[in-house]
C-alpha cells in the first residue's frame, strides 16, 4: 500500500513538471525567467504610454511579457496592486486619502498634453477661445458656421465627468458649473473618443496629444486661446492642459516588477517616451 502511494506521487510529479525537468532535478534558471509575466491594469487614458515602455523593454529583455488586461480606470489599478491581481496599476490622477494606506508605491512618470480637435470636415476653424468651448460643450452653439467655420452640425464627443480628460477640459476653460450640452456622445474610454472623431463629420473632443502624434491621427488639432497644444509649449508652461498620468505597485515589489520599473525611470525609458510625443516625469530615477 505504502509503495502504490509513493509510486503516485512520483507520476503526479513527473505529469506536474514533464520529464526533462525531472530528469535534471531542478527547473533551470533560463526556464524560470522565460515565465516571467507582469500583469498591468488600470486607466485607459494611461495604457498609450504605458503599452509603449511595455515594448521597448520586452524588446531589451527577451524573457519578460507584459500582459495588459482589459482597460479599466484608475480606482481598478489602484485595486488590483493592493488585492494582488496585478503587479502594476495605471493612474491618471493621484491616489486619494482613502487609498493611500502606505501598501502601495504611486510615482508619476509622464506628462501629456489634452488636446481638443475636430473632424477634417470642419473647414475655417483653426483656434477656439474659451468661450467659444464653453458655448459648443454647453450646446448654446450647435453649427460651426457660427464660429466663421463650414456648415454642419457640431458633433461633441465628450468623457464622463470622473475621467482625466473631462476634469481637465473643465478646470482650464469650463468650468464646474457648466453644464453639459444635451446631446453630447459621452465616451467611456479615450480610444474610442478618438475613432468615433476619426469617422464622425463635424465632430469635436478632447484626447491625448502624444496619441495623435504616435498614431499619425488625420485630425485637425486646434489652439486654445491662442496657444497650440505642442510638447515644447507644455514645457515652456504656456499649454496648461495637461495630465500627469503614473503606476502604483506594491511596496515590497517582485524583482521582475522592480525591474520594469527602473526601466520606465531611466533615461532610455524616458527617451522611449519622447520618441512617441510624451513629456517625461521630472522625477530622478
Amino acid at each position: 500500500m505504502k509503495n502504490n502511494i509513493l509510486l503516485s506521487i512520483t507520476l503526479g510529479i513527473i505529469s506536474l513538471f514533464g520529464t526533462n525537468s525531472c530528469s535534471s532535478g531542478n527547473i533551470t534558471k533560463s526556464e524560470v525567467q522565460a515565465q516571467q509575466e507582469i500583469k498591468i491594469v488600470g486607466s485607459s487614458s494611461t495604457y498609450q504610454a504605458a503599452k509603449i515602455l511595455a515594448t521597448a523593454y520586452e524588446n531589451k529583455t527577451g524573457n519578460v511579457k507584459l500582459t495588459f488586461l482589459p482597460k479599466s480606470q484608475s480606482s481598478s489599478g489602484i485595486a488590483g496592486v493592493k488585492k494582488g491581481f496585478v503587479d502594476i496599476g495605471t493612474v491618471s490622477r493621484t491616489l486619494k486619502p482613502e487609498e493611500d494606506d502606505t501598501s502601495v508605491v504611486y510615482r508619476e512618470f509622464v506628462q501629456d498634453a489634452l488636446v481638443v480637435g475636430i473632424h477634417p470636415s470642419v473647414e475655417g476653424v483653426r483656434n477656439l477661445q474659451t468661450s467659444q468651448l464653453k458655448a459648443i460643450y454647453s450646446g448654446r452653439v450647435t453649427k460651426w458656421q457660427d464660429l466663421g467655420g463650414s456648415k454642419g452640425k457640431i458633433v461633441v464627443l465628450d468623457r464622463p465627468e470622473d475621467e482625466s480628460g473631462k476634469r481637465l477640459l473643465r478646470e482650464y476653460y469650463l468650468g464646474k458649473e457648466l453644464q453639459n450640452a444635451p446631446e453630447a456622445v459621452i465616451m467611456r474610454h479615450e480610444p474610442e473618443l478618438v475613432n468615433a472623431l476619426n469617422n464622425t463629420p463635424y465632430s469635436i473632443g478632447t484626447f491625448s496629444l502624444a496619441y495623435a502624434l504616435s498614431n499619425k491621427l488625420s485630425v485637425k488639432r486646434l489652439s486654445l486661446n491662442n496657444i497650440e497644444a505642442t510638447t515644447q509649449n507644455v514645457l515652456a508652461g504656456k499649454y496648461k492642459m495637461v495630465r500627469k498620468l503614473g503606476i502604483v505597485y506594491s511596496k515590497k515589489p517582485t524583482p521582475k516588477t522592480q525591474g520594469f520599473v527602473d526601466f520606465i525611470f531611466s533615461e532610455q525609458g524616458q527617451e522611449v517616451l519622447r520618441r512617441s510625443g510624451f513629456v517625461p516625469s521630472l522625477e530622478e530615477s
